[in-house]
């Protein structure tokens, strides 16, 4: 009914810059919340940032400062801007929307298939 496709990751020096993007297609009649989350080698998953319908945000306290998450609600794309990246940012990094479908008016909830960031010292 949903998908969402990841694009942006790649390879990147420390105090270097990328730019995450996630886009929604599908059955959507609106979209509540995105968010990025990311998975380390051998860690659980984590939340990185999150966006509400109404623009307001959450940022994880170790991307804070760092990281600013946006969408475009006309083309159903939330962005994950990343600055000053660190060697412990690498990760595969995940989107996450709770759309609602326009068919029926249910709530969907779920996951992108991740884009790999890779930060070297």
């Amino acid at each position: 009914q949903v998908q969402l496709v990841e694009s942006g990751g790649g390879l990147v020096q420390a105090g270097g810059s990328l730019r995450l993007s996630c886009a929604a297609s599908g059955s959507i009649f609106s979209i509540n919340e995105m968010g990025w989350y990311r998975q380390a080698p051998g860690k659980q998953r984590e939340l990185v940032a999150v966006i509400t319908s109404d623009d307001s945000t959450n940022y994880a306290g170790s991307v804070k400062g760092r990281f600013t998450i946006s969408r475009d609600n006309a083309k159903n794309t939330v962005f994950l801007q990343m600055n000053s990246l660190k060697p412990e940012d690498t990760a595969d990094y995940y989107c996450n929307a709770e759309v609602l479908i326009d068919t029926d008016r249910t709530t969907w909830h779920g996951w992108g298939q991740g884009t790999q960031v890779t930060v070297s010292s």
